[in-house]
């Protein structure tokens, strides 16, 4: 399953770089390739973090690959497996941030991965939409997808992994979501054993399915939204939605405490984090306006379809 899923990951990598590219139409992708130690200062394997910045579209994206192994602290052992003990794991995927110039282009995450724990394995991950200004159309259309990619392999994952993906992406803070959600789904296999390949390999389809669905889910949200006039105020509270953007991944994200307490490289963890960003003390949009409309959705999720 580990080269499967490897090879699955580097696929889709290349296929949502180029999708990118294409739609932004100036900028490519540089390739970083790394190497990782383990927390013990063994060889940790390593990954290729690719990173779009200054295009015409798109200000920063990232698209990252990894496959990293080792032994996991006993804190976090205890949290994956119940068992407080250093224990091996190998873990892979392929995540991806990425930050438009215009307010009127979403932001938007995916992550799929898979993982080892001594004898336990899963795979995780999901899509999720952050828009700074609400297009109806453009959150049906990426929800749609989304269910679509679930219900071609099970008619309960959409319901089940659209709800997941609007509580895990929550600021408790705040009293809001981060975006206007998408799927989110974790541990899918963990309780099989190694005699249940076939189930395994069922699960890494529908895991294929769902991360080559991402582009037919953003990409035409972007050529909608690219070319639209926006003002300098509506790009100033673009900036104050980022913030909430930089809160969430800093204190709640799975995956950049996973990637910190393992001794991942920092740089590419961090990713994920907007170039320009700002806060402003106690603000408020102004009643009855876009930027209250958006808010007023992010605390209460809809259903889009």
């Amino acid at each position: 399953m580990r080269d499967k899923a490897v090879a699955l990951f580097k696929k889709l990598q290349a296929e949502i770089c180029g999708a990118l590219e294409q739609s932004d139409g100036k900028a490519k992708f540089t390739s970083d390739r790394w190497d990782r130690s383990d927390l013990s200062g063994a060889h940790g394997g390593g990954g290729d973090s690719r990173v779009l910045t200054a295009g015409a579209v798109f200000e920063q994206a990232g698209v990252n690959f990894s496959e990293v192994y080792g032994y996991l602290p006993d804190d976090m052992s205890e949290k994956l497996t119940g068992r407080r003990e250093k224990l091996p794991f190998f873990a892979t995927g392929v995540s991806l941030v990425i930050h438009p110039y215009s307010p009127m282009v979403p932001t938007t995450h995916a992550n799929f991965r898979y993982l080892e724990v001594d004898n336990l394995s899963w795979f995780g991950g999901g899509m999720d939409l952050t828009p700074y200004y609400l297009f109806e159309e453009d959150a049906r259309h990426f929800h749609r997808v989304a269910k679509e990619a679930c219900d071609r392999h099970d008619s309960q994952y959409y319901p089940a992994f659209k709800k997941w993906c609007d509580e895990y992406f929550y600021l408790p803070h705040r009293g809001e979501t981060r975006g206007i959600g998408g799927i989110f789904f974790d541990y899918l296999g963990k309780e099989l054993n190694e005699k249940q390949d076939v189930k395994k390999e069922s699960i890494l389809n529908f895991v294929a399915d769902s991360g080559q669905s991402f582009t037919k889910a953003y990409i035409p949200i972007v050529e909608r939204r690219k070319g639209l006039r926006y003002s300098e105020q509506q790009k100033e509270f673009q900036l104050l939605r980022r913030g909430r953007y930089v809160e969430f991944n800093l204190l709640y994200d799975r995956g950049t405490l996973f990637g910190l307490k393992t001794g991942g490289r920092t740089e590419s963890i961090l990713m994920s984090m907007p170039p320009l960003v700002r806060w402003s003390y106690n603000y408020a949009p102004p009643s009855g306006s876009e930027e209250s409309r958006l808010l007023q959705v992010l605390m209460k999720p809809c259903e889009w379809i």
